[in-house]
């Protein structure tokens, strides 16, 4: 039943970390066309 549980919160731990991961690509991505100077034809 232990080994359940620690496998269970490791895997919420990594779906968590993911998340994270993932929104700050998001922003990273809104930043650098925020502030690129190459204009768009």
């Amino acid at each position: 039943m232990k080994k359940l549980i620690v496998v269970l919160l490791a895997a919420a731990g990594a779906a968590f970390a993911k998340k994270k991961i993932d929104e700050g690509k998001t922003e990273q991505a809104l930043w650098a066309e925020a502030t690129d100077t190459v204009h768009k034809s």
